[in-house]
Parts: structure tokens; sequence; C-alpha cells
């Protein structure tokens, strides 16, 4: 099974991420990495940690002469800001008065839940850990995924469709989401020019105001065969595995697939996918096609062989400038929430990260399903179940 995890905590010295399952075999692209990282660094609204840091992984392990080995991949990410903060968290007991508290939680955030759950005098060991920062190390694996994916014909992206009450009116294809990831120059990641126009005036309103903007981002899988996921355990659906991947990224609070919410208040003659059938169609993995997509590529658990579509719903950065009410932790008098140094709209860079959630998710599913030690293996397991579905 392919299984990631993270560690390291927010102003610590670094991130660590560790990848294994990866078969042997497949090239690392250390450019397309670290361009990953890059991604989630952009975007209107960022604050001013993004002029410190430039994300590059420093591959530890599982990776030699340019290919995976077969033994877990280890990635680490060096934090610049670190050396502003040596002696205010040191490993070791360090100087108690050159600490820097988190002196009353901010609304929204983990701070007083997690400072409760653990005893916690203060909320920094909180916010180190539950930061958005920690979602580089997810984008670095996610990034080895998507290279373990594109050996099968499958890529992952994403767009922006909201932020604040300015929506993407139009459908959007894939070339111009395509198209918006290979920009040099990412302002809110959103394929229609007019509507990234309305998104930007949001964030100006929460620049001018201290405050700060949420909104949506679509992640989109082309490329990906029917049959990923299964709807014969709960926990081995598809949609369940791909929800519960978005749900977890900071800030996100709703998952949607395809046009569930819409399909939700409507009938089931206007959301059920038409199918058709084309025998010799090139883009097909079957032949059976579909007028729509409002299922966003998943029926019953299971790929479909459509576009997998999935939107993350993220509520506005909790961290802001005009501070909200909040209670001090050691007096339990009011005062205004803490602030730090923040971002004012994240939603670009959150669908980066969806992007490598999603991505690791059918990654794993990919593998399940077709198996192999190493790549060889996995292809020629791969071409045997499309030479199936040719057939079927």
């Amino acid at each position: 099974m392919l299984r990631f995890s993270t560690a390291g905590e927010s102003h610590g010295e670094a991130l660590v991420a560790q990848l294994s399952g990866l078969p042997a075999g497949l090239s690392v692209d250390l450019e397309f990495v670290n361009r990953e990282l890059w991604r989630r660094q952009q975007g209107y609204g960022r604050g001013g940690r993004m002029k410190i840091e430039r994300d590059s992984a420093h591959v530890l392990s599982g990776v030699r002469h340019g290919q995976t080995i077969g033994s877990p991949v280890a990635i680490l990410l060096a934090n610049n800001d670190w050396k502003n903060w040596i002696e205010s968290l040191p490993v070791e007991p360090g100087d108690p008065a050159k600490h820097k508290r988190v002196a009353s939680p901010r609304p929204g955030h983990a701070d007083l839940a997690g400072a409760v759950k653990y005893n916690f005098p203060e909320a920094r060991y909180v916010l180190e850990r539950a930061s958005a920062r920690e979602s580089a190390a997810r984008v670095a694996v996610g990034a080895l995924a998507k290279l373990l994916l594109r050996e099968l014909g499958i890529e992952v992206l994403s767009h922006v469709i909201a932020v604040g009450s300015a929506r993407l009116e139009k459908p959007i294809s894939w070339e111009a989401i395509r198209a918006v990831a290979e920009k040099d120059n990412i302002l809110l990641s959103c394929g229609d020019p007019e509507s990234e126009g309305r998104m930007k005036e949001q964030v100006d309103i929460a620049l001018r105001t201290g405050d700060s903007v949420g909104g949506v981002f679509e992640v989109v899988a082309h490329g990906v065969p029917p049959g990923l996921g299964t709807y014969v355990n709960w926990d081995e659906r598809l949609d369940t595995l791909l929800a519960g991947a978005v749900m977890s990224l900071q800030a996100v609070k709703a998952v949607e697939i395809g046009d569930a919410v819409e399909a939700a208040g409507s009938f089931g003659s206007a959301v059920h996918d038409e199918i058709g059938y084309e025998r010799d169609r090139k883009d097909s993995f079957t032949g059976f096609t579909r007028r729509s997509n409002h299922a966003g590529g998943l029926e019953g658990g299971v790929s479909n062989g459509e576009d997998i579509r999935i939107r993350g719903y993220m509520k506005p950065i909790s961290t802001l400038r005009r501070p909200l009410e909040s209670v001090d932790f050691a007096s339990r008098e009011p005062v205004k929430a803490a602030y730090e140094r923040s971002d004012v709209c994240v939603v670009p860079a959150a669908g980066i990260a969806g992007e490598a959630m999603v991505a690791l998710t059918l990654a794993r599913c990919a593998l399940e399903k077709f198996g192999g030690d190493s790549m060889l293996e996995l292809r020629r397991n791969f071409e045997g179940y499309c030479q199936q579905l040719r057939t079927f």
C-alpha cells in the first residue's frame, strides 16, 4: 500500500515527508517536484512568509541515480525562517524568557481545542503543527504520486471556482485548466480572466479591511480508467477516500464531488449522466460515453472513466490583522485574538495541496488494483487491464 506521513513544525528547522510503497524504477524529476512546491507558494493574497521561504525538495532516501529503488522515499524541506526561531523553539529546554507565547486563541483555529486536548498553557505548539505550512510536505510527496500516475496516462490539476462571493460562471475545459497550471505568473488560478478579476476584488476588500476571505477550488483528475475503487465495502469506496483526503487539508470545511450540491436540489432526470456507445471512439477506455459528467467521474464508489472532479470549500484564514474577540489563556480576561504574520487568501495554494491529496489517493488505488514491485511490472499489469477494457 502507498503510505505517507509528514513531520515538522511551521517555524521549526524543517518539514520531513516520507512516502513508502512506490515501485522501483520510477523516474523522479526533481525540477517537477520543485515547481509543484513553487506553485503552492503563489497566488494573490499570500502573506510575508512566502517572501522568506523558497521551498526546494532535498531527497534523503529512496531515490538513486534519478529513479526510485523500492524503499521509502524521505524528503526534507528546510525552513528558511528557522534562523529567527532557534532560541524561541529549541529542542532543549532553552530560555523560557525567549519563548513566543500565543497568549489568546484565534476563533476558527485549532488554538483553543488543541491547547485543551494536550493540556498546553497557551497555543504556540498547537499553531506550529496545525499550520498549513505542513501542506508543503504533502505537495512534495504528492508530486511523486503525480509522476507515477503520469506513467499510466493520468494527470491531476486544479483551478479556483470561487473567492468570497465572486464565482466562476462558465464551464472550464481541461485544456484551460492545464493552461492555468503552466503559467509562470499566478494570480488566483482561475481559467476565466473576467471571473478572476472579480475574485481579485474580493481579496482587495479583505486586504483593505484587515480581514481574510475563503473560496472554492476544484481538483480534476484526467485520464482515470474505470474501475478504481469499489462499492463492496464502505471504507474502500473511492469517493470515501477522496473526500477524506481533501477534507484533511487545513481550512477545508466541505467537499463536493461532481455537481452534488446542485443535484441535491434537482430531479434525477436533470442530473444523471446518460450513457451512449461508440465502438471505435479513441478517447474512451471502453467505447461507453456520457452526455455530461454531473457525477464527477464516480458512481457507486468506482471511477467510471470520466474526469474525476472534486471541490474543496475553504473557510477564510483564521488569523486576522483586525483580530476578533478572544480570552487570555492565563487571566481568562477578554482580549483580542493573537495575530502572527499570515495570508489573506490561500485558495489557489489549497488547490495545489488538493491536487497532491487526490494524486496520492489515486496512486494508492492504482497500485492496489494493478500491483507491481517495479514500474515494468506495473505497466504490464495496467496495459493488460486496458486491453481487457477495450474488449469488454
